[in-house]
């Protein structure tokens, strides 16, 4: 008996590669849907990894670019000009280390009131006399306008406590205006404003002293620094240094500020490329799984395991590779206006996607969806030939029949009972659905998150809780509508904050009055600090109007206080040790009970009980509820103005550029994440009503309508969808509270436990019903589909 061998048509020989092409072409053009995810799916991670490794890379290391190409200066040195002349000063140039110096120049402290318009209070300023913004040391970068041509013109530093747009003109206290003609960066914070070197002679200044730039060989480490700055003071009178800055503060100061993207940016990183793996790998093995039998037909006619693995690894790759180029475009183009905001609180960030991010990104990307490719292909290419061909056409039988004998004892229609049984009949793919589903709901709940937290942050870095506010002076307020006093004062009115009991007596009888408490400020040294200790006194505990405690309690009586983390820090103290500090009436102890979150003045900030009777300057106010904030100010107002005070309102700022940054990144990985998880969702979907739409024209010929044909397909993803957002809700929070306490750290700060509980019940029901909507939202293209095909047409398909 002779045997029969089929002879291999040429056209599918192995090593052909047009036969390969005509496989891959087909398989592209056919399975439109996959082709579809495949290059959504990747533009998605594509453009999340532009934008995160983009902004990481923007914002990273800005400070020592800045620093180098500004030849910033390693070490600032004030001295008295009466103690130490500018001769004497420059003759420092030639102390050991030293390499290039800039200076000396002239420097004035005066007092600047905003133009009519801009909204801030007065400020002391520190004003440099230049000739330009060039030098050997500390050259500036113009960022707007010019520099000045007359002695009443300024160039304001970005970043200055005061700012206003150039052609604004300031008033100087003690008489004389200034008119703004340029903004400019100093990389060193040498000075908050430049003049030039004969209009300082002029100013109306509390201070003045003389400042000299150095640039030094040794200036990698504070030993070397403390070098350095100890021959320089070595050189000059005794007591003519006043004061001295090392780079390295500035740098960590700087640092400190982009340092927290760091965290934020890895963990939507991961979560966004581990997505794209995930649906890619899903959506290749589906593509795979379902052509079993066209596999073991090209193998059948001489088709090799490596170019079946080729095959659809080259069918992945086609719409991976466009897109691709879709993300790099995206990603790019959503980039700038976050670069935009992230110049705008990180000095000499870039504002631009470097090349060789977009290159990177893509190339990562390509490579793990053909790594992807490969290992999803390579069982199907080894498979004998017979397997291929049975796998295909033999659906795996009795799985997950239980629970449909389970659920057909439910109450429910059959279309319904069988849709919700569907998953146990195949776990892998509703597996696969939940962890796209997780991923999606565990980014939304991390955004609102991480909204939640900044918005708080922000909330307890203002400290703006307050309604209304009462000051000693015009001027020294923050608020938008001074209540200006209405008739003269009466002859021989006390002084400002003489009396805190007839203040009080005034806020407690004004209608609408929530809480409140008192407040004076002001400075404090220790041996130990090269800056000063911001010291404010409180009449009552001020948590409510934004100040959160870390640990311990709030002070309870005089002597005691509750110090900021920073300050804790800096003097090697914790809750429960005694503090002494040098205020303007002579040394004074504290007892610490308590650590506060406040990063303003570096977090060298002490809050404390103000002694009965003590004079306050300032009153801060919540209103109760229903109450218009600006009517209480004017009706309070009237009341305090024969006391020597002002009230007003205090303006709701809007969003900090950080927070905004944040959010707006945040948002935006998330809207890609979820759109990935529900393309996911949706592959899946098409690929099992295609294997059972024989049984759906089954189902109809026995009376199933269309609606309950969509109905069934519907149901099936609803307990995915549950189980996927219950998991992805539980993962957001674990990562939010991971994340955000590391952006946290990363900027030196340590945050109360009361900024991180920002979920409340119904917020967490309505995210974890979330991976239910989005389960729904996959799935309604197929599940349509499913219900308008014919019967006819469905008993016909295999």
């Amino acid at each position: 008996m002779s045997t029969l061998t089929p002879s291999r048509p040429a056209a599918a020989t192995p090593g052909r590669p047009q036969g390969l092409g005509k496989v891959v072409r087909s398989g592209v053009g056919r399975h439109w849907v996959q082709t579809a995810v495949i290059l959504l799916a990747t533009a998605a991670a594509v453009t999340a990894g532009v934008l995160g490794v983009g902004l990481l890379v923007a914002a990273s290391g800005p400070f020592d670019r800045g620093f180098a190409a500004q030849h910033g200066a390693h070490l600032t040195v004030y001295t008295d000009p009466a103690k130490a002349t500018a001769a004497q000063l420059a003759a420092t140039a030639g102390t050991g280390g030293v390499t290039r110096t800039a200076g000396p120049f002239g420097v004035a402290t005066v007092g600047l009131k905003p133009p009519e318009g801009v909204p801030g209070p007065a400020a002391q300023i520190t004003v440099v006399g230049r000739h330009g913004p060039a030098s050997g040391v500390d050259s500036l970068s113009l960022l707007d306008g010019r520099w000045p041509a007359a002695n009443d013109e300024i160039v304001l530093a970005a970043g200055a406590p005061v700012g206003a747009p150039v052609g604004a003109t300031f008033s100087l206290d003690g008489g004389g205006r200034v008119t703004v003609v340029g903004v400019a960066r100093s990389v060193s914070e040498t000075a908050d404003a430049w003049m030039l070197p004969a209009a300082l002679p002029a100013l109306p200044a509390t201070g003045r002293s003389l400042q000299m730039l150095y640039r030094v060989d040794g200036h990698d480490t504070g030993t070397q620094m403390d070098t350095a700055r100890d021959a320089v003071t070595a050189a000059l009178p005794s007591g003519a240094v006043t004061g001295t800055r090392s780079w390295l503060t500035t740098r960590f100061d700087a640092n400190r500020r982009t340092a927290l993207f760091v965290p934020f940016l890895l963990g939507f990183g991961a979560l966004a490329l581990a997505l794209a793996a995930l649906v890619v790998g899903t959506v290749v093995a589906g593509a795979v799984g379902s052509a079993y039998f066209r596999i073991g037909i090209l193998k059948s006619l001489g088709f090799t395991p490596g170019q079946v693995v080729r095959g659809w690894m080259a069918q992945a790759l086609i719409p991976a590779t466009i897109g691709a180029g879709i993300g790099i475009v995206g990603g790019n183009l959503a980039a700038i206006p976050l670069l935009q905001k992230t110049e705008r609180i990180v000095a000499d960030a870039s504002t631009h996607i470097e090349p060789w991010v977009d290159v990177a990104v893509v190339t990562g990307v390509l490579g793990l969806v053909a790594v992807i490719a490969a290992l999803a292909s390579l069982r199907a290419g080894r498979l004998r030939t017979v397997d291929a061909l049975t796998l295909g056409r033999t659906p795996p039988a009795g799985r997950g029949r239980w629970a449909g004998r389970a659920l057909g004892r439910v109450p429910l229609s059959r279309p319904l009972s069988l849709g919700l049984a569907r998953p146990f009949r195949a776990p892998g793919r509703a597996l696969t659905m939940v962890a796209a589903i997780a991923f999606g709901t565990a980014a939304v709940t991390l955004t609102v998150g991480i909204g939640a937290s900044f918005t708080l942050i922000q909330i307890a870095a203002e400290h703006s809780r307050v309604d209304v506010e009462i000051h000693g002076g015009p001027g020294s307020g923050q608020g938008r509508h001074t209540i200006t006093p209405k008739g003269p004062d009466p002859a021989g009115s006390a002084p400002a904050g003489s009396d805190p009991a007839v203040v009080a007596a005034a806020i407690e009888a004004q209608a609408g009055t929530s809480r409140w408490f008192g407040s004076s400020h002001t400075e404090a040294s220790s041996p130990s600090l090269s800056r000063p200790v911001s010291v404010t006194a409180f009449t009552s505990d001020p948590s409510w109007a934004g100040y959160y405690l870390v640990g311990g309690r709030w002070f309870g009586r005089p002597g005691e206080a509750v110090a900021a983390t920073g300050l804790l820090t800096a003097t090697d103290t914790s809750v429960g040790d005694t503090l002494t500090l040098r205020g303007e009436s002579g040394p004074f102890t504290v007892t610490i009970v308590g650590e506060t979150f406040d990063p303003n003045d570096d977090g060298l900030n002490l809050l404390t009980r103000a002694a009965a009777g003590a004079t306050m300057t300032d009153w801060s106010i919540d209103v109760a509820r229903g109450t218009d904030a600006d009517h209480y100010a004017d009706e309070l107002g009237d009341a305090v103005t024969r006391y020597g005070l002002f009230a007003d309102d205090t303006p709701k700022e809007g969003p900090a550029d950080l927070v905004v940054i944040v959010a707006a990144l945040s948002g935006l990985l998330s809207v890609l994440m979820v759109s990935v998880a529900g393309l996911g969702v949706l592959n899946t979907v098409v690929l099992d009503v295609r294997e059972r739409v024989h049984d759906l024209g089954v189902q109809k010929a026995l009376g199933m309508t269309p609606r309950q044909a969509l109905a069934g397909v519907l149901a099936a993803v609803v307990p995915v969808g549950l189980a996927g957002g219950l998991l992805g809700v539980g993962a957001g929070l674990v990562l939010h509270r991971l994340l955000v306490p590391a952006m946290a750290r990363a900027a030196g700060a340590t945050l109360p436990g009361a900024l991180l509980d920002v979920f409340s019940p119904l917020v967490l029901v309505a995210l974890g019903l979330g991976g239910v909507v989005l389960a729904i939202a996959g799935a309604l293209l197929p599940a349509t589909w499913a219900a308008r095909t014919r019967t006819a047409t469905a008993l016909r398909t295999e």
